[in-house]
This record gives structure tokens, C-alpha cells and sequence, in this order.
């Protein structure tokens, strides 16, 4: 066994034995670790602890609240992951802020990571920033206004910031709404751009079978380059959906 399979190996025993202590029984650990293998070796992760953060906060995000008996105890922070695309992620990241949930990070497969202090729970402010050449010189730019860096995916970073700043004690929320049960909250112009693109894709290996005088060859071209655009977009998919199975 090499030296990655035994880091993932103390890893996934550590996650057990860390949801065992937080009250999921047995069986249930047993087969989220099980789960959790198999998404590594499927996805070809090499860094457990990359793929799904550390232990100890992972182990807390994959037990529900219904596992402690006595319920959350004072001051109890809730946490809830959701995914949206850039169509709408700015509207959807201030409209959440406003009930009280502050995003600590953008995840392996780009949801964002947020909780919220039950007690008591303070409205945010967000804003998203395209990066070409690192994150570093926007944080500079936007920290002497309070923007704090929360997040990043692909080519594009997120910034939050308290409304206490500007608020005062108006920041504070008496009574949150409960914590919303869609998690994600991707747009019909996203599935729209993929459609297009996938169109797009049969219609130029047509062109080519075409231009060799054997549209199977074309077909057979759009089939491989369909299937080779869609396995980065199944493994993100598949692996939101699969991570929220778990946590119901």
C-alpha cells in the first residue's frame, strides 16, 4: 500500500471515528465511509482531506442535528451547503445573507459551504469578482471596505462582508426563517447554455461525417466528445447530489 492509500486510509478512520463520537450510529458510519471510498477511487482523488476538508468540520456537516438527542444546545451553529450558477449566485448569496448565513468556503465541487449562529445570527453582504492572475490583489483592493475573501471556483472569487458595519445592532435578526430545504438552485439559463452547447456539439461532428461523406463517422465523433463533456459536469453533479443524499 502506498503512502497516499494510507493518508486516505488514517483519514476515513479518523472521519469514523469522529461520526461515531458525534452520535451516527453504527451502520450509518459504516456506510458513509464505505460511500466516501468509492467516491475517491471513482473521482481519482489522491488527497482525501483536499477532497473533503478537514475531519473534524466534514464529520459535523455529515451528521444531522436529529443525531444529537438532546437537540442543539445554546449557541448552536447550523450548517447548510447549496450550489447556484452565476446567473443568479450574487442575488441568491445576499438574499440568504439577509436571513443570517455567512459562507465560509466554496467546496470540492463548487456549493457553498455556510452556517448560522442560531443565537445569535447577523445578516451578510456578498459580491463576486473574476479572477485571471490570483485572488490576491482584490482581496487588497476591496479589505479597506471590509470584504473578506469566502470562496473561489474556477475563475471566480467571492467576497463577504457583516451589514453590522453599516447596520449597527439592525444587523442582528430576532426571528431567521428556517433553513431552506432546496439545495440547489441551479437557473434554467444554465441548463439552456448546456443544451446549446451539447447541440452545438452534434451539429459540428455532422459537419464533419459530412465532409467525409460518412455521417456515422460524424455521429460517432459528437457521441465521443459528448460523452468526454460530460463527465466533468457528472462528477460535480453527482457528487452535490450525492453528498446531500447522505446528509438526509
Amino acid at each position: 500500500m502506498n503512502t497516499q492509500e494510507d493518508e486516505q486510509d488514517t483519514y476515513l478512520t479518523d472521519l469514523a471515528g469522529r461520526l461515531r463520537a458525534h452520535g451516527l450510529p453504527a451502520d450509518r458510519v459504516e456506510a458513509t465511509v464505505a460511500d466516501l471510498t468509492a467516491h475517491l477511487e471513482e473521482s481519482g482523488a489522491k488527497d482525501a482531506e483536499a477532497e473533503f476538508g478537514p475531519a473534524e468540520e466534514f464529520a459535523r456537516q455529515l451528521v444531522p442535528e436529529a443525531a444529537t438527542p438532546d437537540g442543539p444546545p445554546d449557541g448552536h451553529v447550523e450548517t447548510w451547503r447549496w450550489t447556484a450558477d452565476t446567473y443568479g449566485d450574487e442575488e441568491l448569496l445576499n438574499r440568504f445573507g439577509d436571513e443570517g448565513w455567512e459562507v465560509e468556503r466554496v467546496d470540492a465541487v463548487g456549493r457553498f459551504v455556510s452556517h448560522r449562529d442560531l443565537a445569535r445570527p447577523q445578516r451578510w453582504e456578498y459580491r463576486r469578482e473574476l479572477i485571471t492572475r490570483g485572488r490576491e490583489d482584490r482581496n487588497e483592493r476591496l479589505a479597506p471596505d471590509g470584504w473578506e475573501a469566502c470562496g473561489t471556483w474556477v475563475i471566480y472569487a467571492w467576497f463577504k462582508r457583516p451589514k453590522a458595519a453599516s447596520l449597527g445592532p439592525a444587523a442582528e435578526l430576532a426571528a431567521p426563517p428556517p433553513a431552506p430545504e432546496r439545495t440547489n438552485f441551479l437557473s434554467r439559463k444554465f441548463y439552456a447554455l448546456l443544451a446549446v452547447l451539447g447541440a452545438a456539439v452534434v451539429l459540428g461532428g455532422l459537419g464533419a461525417g459530412l465532409d467525409d461523406g460518412d455521417a456515422s463517422s460524424g455521429l460517432g465523433f459528437a457521441a465521443g466528445l459528448l460523452a468526454g463533456a460530460c463527465v466533468p459536469f457528472g462528477l460535480i453533479v453527482g457528487g452535490r447530489l450525492w453528498i446531500d443524499r447522505r446528509r438526509r
